[in-house]
């Protein structure tokens, strides 16, 4: 199980992002399974599609706006006699022609960060803050526009800036070119690269800059993965060899930080790949070692496959679904809404079908020579309770995986019916709200990876119908919805029908706004007059 506790970040940088315009230091500051291939290794197979998007060229011309930002300061650092260093993950995604929505920027210097950052905030206007006074680490935000810039100034780890390129994570990212030759476009021929960042860059594979990578921040281990799942790079054989030795220090990271590893794999197309190399690997029960209590758990003839293949099954034409529809503007766009810092729905609703039959395996009972799983759903929100707080989610996180989890049964059992009544729909995206349509997708996806000999063909159509008509539905009267008028509330409750303040009140209130809804009824009157039937 990972570790509840804060963990300092040794890269220097990578916490939560700071959007403050004023000065704060210290600890505040820091805050279809069954048929994959037998031969595929998802991890280590290249995304031909992503490569594709990459052009290896070593000229790249920078956007107007960083190109001023960075200006700005190289001239202030000119005028401090200091000489900055880019380095990390921004110079890799210039090699790569890869811009980021909020870019963050890697700094380094020979010493002075904090001081120099410090300095700095004053020049550019930016916000700022002490990440590591031990080690010498602040950070700047500055917003452009519509963009928020993270810039991140360290001090040399090591006697020059070779050695502290060797003390990085992965090729990839150890490598640094002086912030005046990248103004220049000098990249071809100041290119420091001690590990050959570059060829691997070239190559698309993720390599370990040491043996002791790991060691330094255990977090790099998944941190491969994400990369892998990011780039569409293959992971190095021996980078893989050692996370398989080195996978048990990941407990002791904070859980902030692998959750957001894990939100960055999940935010991927083909997420279900790199899942399953985790779970090959042991890592993915590291994280939530929950998933173990599902693995092996039979289920009846509606059913192929145990609990957790079901589960990697689920994903796995959860992706399908979504690729399926990603022309579909309402659906992308509700998939991209960000519930909470940077994490999208669209990786939400992966973790959601992931924790979906959680609640199986204690709910599982024998009866009449059957298997039963009744309140499953209720019984697996609770555990997926205590799975979110412990990543550290949001409410807002949290909420929606509960509703995602407690309502996926519900388009089933609509399905069932010929004609689904005003009322059932009016009832169901009451109850799972703005997760309505997360839940259908989730529901289609089940449907689709419970293939067992009591399942057809005509059924899981039938099902799939049903669910995309709601899902049209939904978005359909989200255009054209105007907030109906209250016709009547608690104070005519009181006066008309003589009530005392009570919780019928509230559930007389429910039962109108429902009527009015599926427009059974549009004028006070005739509220009040349902409403004396429902006190009879």
């Amino acid at each position: 199980m990972i570790s509840s506790r804060a963990s300092e970040e040794p890269e220097g940088a990578r916490f939560a992002r700071y959007r403050m315009l004023g000065e704060s230091e210290g600890p505040q500051a820091e805050r279809n399974f069954a048929t994959l291939g037998q031969n595929e290794r998802p991890c280590e197979k290249q995304d031909k599609t992503a490569a594709k998007q990459h052009n290896y060229s070593m000229t790249h011309t920078l956007a107007p706006e960083v190109k001023n930002l960075l200006k700005d300061i190289q001239r202030f650092a000119r005028a401090k006699k200091v000489r900055l260093y880019l380095v990390g993950g921004y110079l890799r995604d210039i090699l790569l022609k890869r811009e980021k929505d909020n870019p963050d920027i890697d700094f380094c210097l020979k010493k002075g960060a904090i001081n120099f950052a410090r300095a700095l905030r004053e020049q550019i206007r930016a916000g700022f803050v002490v990440l590591d006074k031990e080690h010498g680490c602040a950070r700047l935000v500055k917003r452009i526009k519509d963009k928020v810039y993270t810039l991140d100034f360290t001090d040399l780890r090591g006697k020059d800036l070779n050695a502290d390129l060797l003390h990085r994570d992965f090729t990839v990212n150890a490598m640094a070119l002086g912030l005046e030759d990248i103004l220049a476009g000098n990249l071809d021929d100041k290119l420091i690269d001690p590990r050959g960042g570059r060829k691997d860059l070239k190559a698309k594979i993720i390599r370990m800059v040491a043996k002791k990578a790991f060691d330094e921040d255990p977090l790099r281990i998944l941190r491969a993965f994400s990369l892998s799942a990011i780039f569409g790079f293959g992971i190095d054989k021996e980078t893989l060899k050692l996370v398989k030795v080195k996978k048990g220090k990941l407990s002791g990271i904070s859980c902030e930080r692998i959750r957001d590893e894990l939100f960055k794999i999940l935010e991927r197309p083909d997420a279900f790949g790199h899942l399953l190399k985790l779970d090959q690997l042991g890592i993915l029960k590291i994280i939530i070692p929950e998933i173990e209590l599902m693995r092996g758990v039979e289920q009846g003839p509606y059913h192929h496959l145990d609990v957790w293949k079901h589960t990697l099954e689920t994903i796995k034409q959860l992706e399908s679904v979504l690729e399926g529809n990603k022309n579909n503007k309402d659906i992308r766009d509700y998939l991209n809404e960000i519930i909470c810092a940077e994490r999208k729905r669209r990786a939400l609703i992966k973790l959601g079908a992931l924790l979906h039959d959680i609640g199986k395996p204690q709910a599982r009972r024998r009866q009449e020579g059957k298997t039963m799983f009744h309140g499953h759903e209720r019984i697996g929100a609770d555990i997926m309770e205590v799975v979110a707080k412990r990543l550290k989610l949001s409410n807002d996180e949290l909420q929606a995986l509960e509703k995602m989890i407690f309502w996926h049964l519900r388009p089933g059992y609509l399905a069932d019916n010929e004609d689904i009544s005003a009322r059932a729909k009016f009832r169901y995206f009451r109850d799972a709200a703005r997760e309505g349509v997360s839940t259908l997708l989730i529901s289609i996806a089940d449907q689709r990876a419970t293939r067992g000999p009591l399942t057809s063909d005509e059924s899981r159509i039938t099902h799939e119908k049903v669910c995309f008509n709601l899902i049209r539905e939904y978005f359909k009267k989200l255009k054209e919805k105007k907030k109906l008028p209250r016709l009547i509330n608690g104070d005519d409750l009181i006066e008309r029908l003589k009530l005392t303040p009570s919780p019928l009140i509230g559930k007389i209130l429910s039962e109108i706004e429902e009527l009015q809804a599926i427009g059974k009824i549009k004028t006070k009157k005739q509220a009040l007059v349902a409403a004396k039937r429902l006190v009879k």
